[in-house]
């Protein structure tokens, strides 16, 4: 995310003739017809609630809508085939009027559908729209179209309610893949298929809102008379798009915004949580999906020794990154899949523990390093993060005053765009990363992780989910392992699998998981029924004051 200062006016003395020719300048905008891109006021007494957040939606096409800005605007205005309860990561059916039928051989979904829904342009919603809009999510080949086109063989309606897709090979996170956002239904008269052709300034789906009003600033969503659920308990949302976290935080102390979530720094949330404590608003906090970890690159020096890698996971010290860098707001994670899933085993703890300083010396100098002949490992991450900047310095504090001068950690920032195209470059040892989830199911933290269609012990992964995330990470057992799961519809055997990964993972250490987020929402008094589902989305029908 990109961050754009103020810059202060320092001009005076402007002659008479500009004064007079500024001020007509300014009557004559004042007075010209306002554009549709006016912040929007509270809506005070009139039973619309008012969003605040820092997120800038940059399409709200749902076939190309990957980031969290515009996957959370296309959540509320859209319905799927299945959606989580809040607070679960089980689905259940929204479009779809039960959980799939799935054929024997684990290939065919076969979905019934919801009858008497229609769409906010008044088009009928059936079989053939919702098949529409899934083969538009996959060839019209959007940022997330990966996600189902690496999966489906075809789409079918099968009947006028029922819908049928066929897998290329068992997925058995599938129907969790078609709770994401973008896979929702889409009017077939508002949208076209074609790579390429998105509408990123219009919404047309079933949702219980439908868009007003779409500005650089802000955007209307008005409830949608015509919607087949339970109709929002408020009367619309306007979204308030602030520029920077201290704007958000301002305009929610002022009582600008009767909602504000993301992004606030933590000190920030820190500052409202104890106003919330003397009863000024409220806070709402709810157990993340974002993990954060450092990726280590095995194709670079000294990261291609595995005692090396264990050595940086030893010394990582999580309470101490928790307190300094978080300010309390996360929890420390010890697995690359989070606790939100059962399936989670805390191995880096039990293998690692945490400053474990002594342990990652002598690792260090089995490896043949010393103070002589240090090891020295680089970090890299996007300028942009503050809190991964001083996590990066926290960790380079943590090596120079514990490590006996045997690891001696650089720090590096590039720009983020650059970052995130480098970083499947191979140009960094180390990198520190934020993961959001896709969907919710522990596969999304394996395969993209450690999945390699093409590679080597010798050379690393030269194709593949860990090379996109830097890492390089090559092991044929991994490999294997992960295509078990995706097959493996038994949860207990699922369960025994994903405990077999994350051994092999804390094992070879390709990379170290350092903490899992914690949501905050802040809201004004007043303001009742405010929730998150599993994905971060904040649920705007439920919001009433």
């Amino acid at each position: 995310m990109t961050w754009f200062s103020l810059i202060a006016r320092r001009w005076y003395g402007i002659t008479k003739f500009l004064s007079l020719f500024c001020l007509c300048l300014i009557l004559v905008v004042s007075c010209a017809p306002r554009p549709q891109t006016t912040t929007l006021s509270s809506g005070t007494g009139d039973g619309r609630i008012t969003v605040g957040t820092t997120l800038k939606p940059r399409t709200l096409d749902p076939a190309d809508a990957y980031e969290l800005a515009s996957s959370s605007l296309v959540f509320n205005m859209s319905d799927r085939l299945y959606t989580y309860e809040p607070g679960s990561t089980e689905i259940k059916p929204q479009l779809a009027t039960a959980l799939p039928q799935l054929s024997q051989d684990g290939l065919t979904y076969t979905i019934p559908l919801r009858q008497g829904v229609v769409f906010h342009d008044g088009t009928p919603f059936n079989a053939k729209a919702m098949e529409f809009s899934i083969q538009r999510f996959i060839e019209n080949k959007g940022k997330p179209s990966f996600l189902l086109s690496d999966t489906v063989d075809a789409v079918k309606a099968t009947g006028e309610n029922e819908l049928t897709i066929t897998l290329k090979r068992p997925f058995a996170a599938f129907p969790s893949l078609l709770a994401f956002s973008g896979v929702c239904a889409v009017s077939p008269k508002a949208y076209e298929i074609g790579a390429g052709k998105f509408q990123p300034n219009t919404f047309v789906g079933t949702g219980p809102y439908k868009l007003a009003q779409y500005g650089t600033d802000s955007l209307r969503l008005d409830v949608f008379d015509q919607y087949w659920g339970e109709k929002p308990v408020n009367q619309g949302i306007n979204v308030q798009i602030q520029t920077s976290p201290v704007n958000l935080f301002n305009a929610f102390r002022t009582g600008a915004v009767d909602v504000a979530y993301l992004s606030l720094q933590p000190d920030q949330i820190r500052s409202l949580e104890a106003g919330a404590k003397k009863g000024d608003w409220q806070t709402i906090t709810a157990q993340g999906s974002v993990v954060s970890y450092m990726v280590l690159n095995r194709n670079q020096k000294p990261l291609d020794q595995p005692e090396v890698r264990a050595a940086i996971a030893s010394m990582i010290d999580r309470p101490l990154l928790n307190e300094r860098v978080l300010l309390g707001q996360a929890d420390p994670l010890y697995s690359m899949i989070p606790t939100t899933f059962k399936v989670s085993q805390p191995l880096f703890k039990n293998q690692y523990g945490d400053a474990n300083f002594e342990r990652a010396k002598q690792l260090l100098t089995t490896a043949g390093f010393s103070k002589e002949n240090p090891a020295k490992v680089q970090i890299w991450y996007p300028a942009s993060s503050g809190t991964r900047s001083l996590a990066a310095q926290t960790l380079k504090s943590l090596a120079d005053q514990q490590m006996d001068g045997l690891l001696q950690l650089e720090i590096s920032t590039v720009e983020s765009a650059t970052f995130f195209k480098d970083i499947s470059r191979g140009l960094y040892p180390a990198a520190l990363v934020d993961w959001y989830p896709d969907f919710l199911d522990p596969d999304n933290y394996v395969q993209p992780f450690l999945s390699c269609q093409k590679g080597s012990n010798t050379q690393g992964c030269e194709e593949g989910g860990s090379r996109s995330q830097g890492s390089f990470y090559y092991n044929e057992a991994i490999n294997n392992l992960i295509a078990q799961q995706r097959q493996e519809q038994n949860p207990e055997a699922r369960q025994q699998i994903f405990t077999e990964i994350q051994t092999q993972v804390a094992t070879d250490v390709p990379y170290i998981p350092l903490w899992q987020s914690k949501d905050y929402v802040f809201a004004q008094k007043g303001v009742n029924n405010v929730q998150l589902d599993p994905t971060q989305n904040l649920i705007y029908p439920t919001i009433q004051k």
